[in-house]
């Protein structure tokens, strides 16, 4: 009988061989796939409470996600068979002009654990990029990365693109090293996240 306890437990300490072992068992055992996707959910739930909390840093918290990753490759055709979407669609892009993109792919890593569908647009987007993403995939979360200050002016012309747009109730997330709460409430942003866990909690309080 796959141990789906061990399976949080594997995610938790970044050890894709054993999850993706017991992934494995749990689906020849015709275990609910929900309920295996509930466990990997549960692993990164701790994963980002743990980061919170400065018990973990980001290597391991990387190395969590790729475990993640990994176990729910297998996981993914079975949900789309049994007919099991994510709770959400998120589009995620670095800004025009900057080409960092480590905290972006951590976040996207993070919402993916987090039974978030993610469209990673990559980096240097242009502002129309992320409405057309967003328009094309029917996301209801747009999270804009930038890591520069003289970057940082590209978000607003992201927030007023998809402002002047018909995605009235996208929720619009900024991240990076020099933003802030208060840049992000200027420029018209629902929210910002000074970290992958906080991305995480920003967006699930938004689909409370």
């Amino acid at each position: 009988m796959a141990d789906l306890q061990a399976l949080s437990t594997a995610i938790e300490a970044g050890d894709r061989t054993t999850a993706v072992r017991i992934t494995g068992e749990a689906i020849g055992e015709g275990v609910s796939p929900q309920t295996i996707l509930d466990s990997m959910t549960a692993a990164m739930a701790m994963v980002g409470a743990r980061f919170s909390a400065n018990e973990i840093f980001v290597p391991e918290m990387l190395i969590s996600a790729r475990a993640m990753k990994e176990a729910a490759a297998l996981l993914e055709p079975i949900l789309v068979k049994a007919g099991i979407r994510p709770e959400a669609t998120a589009v995620i892009g670095t800004v025009q002009g900057d080409l960092h993109d480590i905290g972006k792919n951590l976040v996207a890593m993070m919402w993916r654990g987090a039974n978030i569908e993610v469209i990673d647009l990559g980096t240097n987007v242009p502002a129309q990029r992320f409405v057309d993403a967003a328009r094309e995939h029917g996301a209801s979360i747009i999270g804009i990365s930038a890591l520069l200050t003289t970057t940082m002016v590209g978000m607003k012309d992201v927030v007023t693109a998809v402002r002047a747009s018909d995605l009235r109730d996208v929720k619009i997330v900024l991240g990076g090293a020099p933003v802030t709460a208060e840049f992000a409430a200027q420029i018209g942003a629902d929210g910002h996240a000074t970290n992958a866990a906080a991305a995480v909690d920003l967006v699930e309080g938004f689909r409370v």
